[in-house]
């Protein structure tokens, strides 16, 4: 889904009083009129390259689900990837895969930093204000964000396929793995197809992190995510997934208070 919205990051139920705060910095492939396009082809715009497809529709059914707020950015990773911090090599790519990105090659520090105030900084201020709102309010709150990911990489198939990534912090993620047997037979696999080494955990580093929150990012691969009732079945077992592992969450905080 092409976003047209002209701010650079979308908000859905931030009331929502939900345990999660879900984000999605890869949810939009569109580029802004200033940018023309980066100089890259329709069919570039539209395929993974630009953008993680499905993730946004799987995001939105798990934010209603858990009642819990959903922030998406609005646009395309070719311009910056809401998930890379400003310093990284990789966050305005020169290529994508095989494909040049014209727009992105010679940039001045100038334009680069412009990027970073009018893409990256609002999408990570709004992330921000949601979850210390929640913090003030005492939500106890769980970081999620959701990408999807290509069934083959430089014509290498992928057997994953969902991953359940984390940083220095595993404490959700392994509460999730230690529930996939009661619920699914799809291959499911730590930190894959991408870990913390590939750069892919700053939001999780930047926000979760330092407030000492759970966190985890979740990637399915994206032929699982091809329509919208596969999108619905995905979306269910993350559901029972992420239930699962909040209430063995909650299990273990109690016993810790008991020692």
């Amino acid at each position: 889904m092409t976003r047209t919205s002209e701010s650079p990051v979308h908000t859905e139920r931030v009331l929502g009083l939900g345990p999660f705060v879900f984000v999605c910095e890869h949810a939009s492939n569109r580029v802004p009129d200033k940018y023309q396009n980066l100089g890259v082809t329709e069919d570039v715009l539209s395929s993974h390259a630009a953008w993680d497809i499905g993730a946004l529709e799987l995001s939105r059914l798990l934010s209603e689900r858990f009642d819990s707020p959903l922030i998406a950015s609005t646009v395309s990773r070719l311009v910056y990837d809401c998930n890379r911090a400003p310093e990284s090599n990789t966050a305005i790519v020169l290529r994508s895969e095989d494909d040049k990105v014209p727009g992105n090659l010679s940039l001045t520090e100038t334009q680069r930093q412009e990027r970073v105030e009018a893409v990256y900084k609002p999408f990570a201020n709004e992330l921000s204000n949601v979850l210390d709102h929640r913090r003030s309010n005492n939500l106890d709150t769980t970081l999620v964000t959701i990408h999807s990911f290509t069934a083959s990489m430089h014509g290498k198939q992928r057997v994953v396929e969902i991953g359940v990534l984390h940083d220095c912090d595993s404490r959700f993620a392994d509460q999730m793995l230690a529930a996939v047997p009661n619920h699914s037979n799809y291959k499911i696999e730590r930190n894959q197809p991408y870990g913390p080494d590939d750069d892919v955990t700053h939001t999780l580093k930047h926000h979760a992190l330092p407030r000492q929150i759970n966190n985890v990012m979740l990637e399915v691969r994206n032929d699982l995510l091809g329509d919208t009732e596969s999108i619905e079945q995905i979306s269910e077992l993350l559901t029972a997934l992420l239930s699962d592992a909040l209430s063995l969450t909650k299990v273990d905080v109690t016993q810790e208070g008991l020692l």
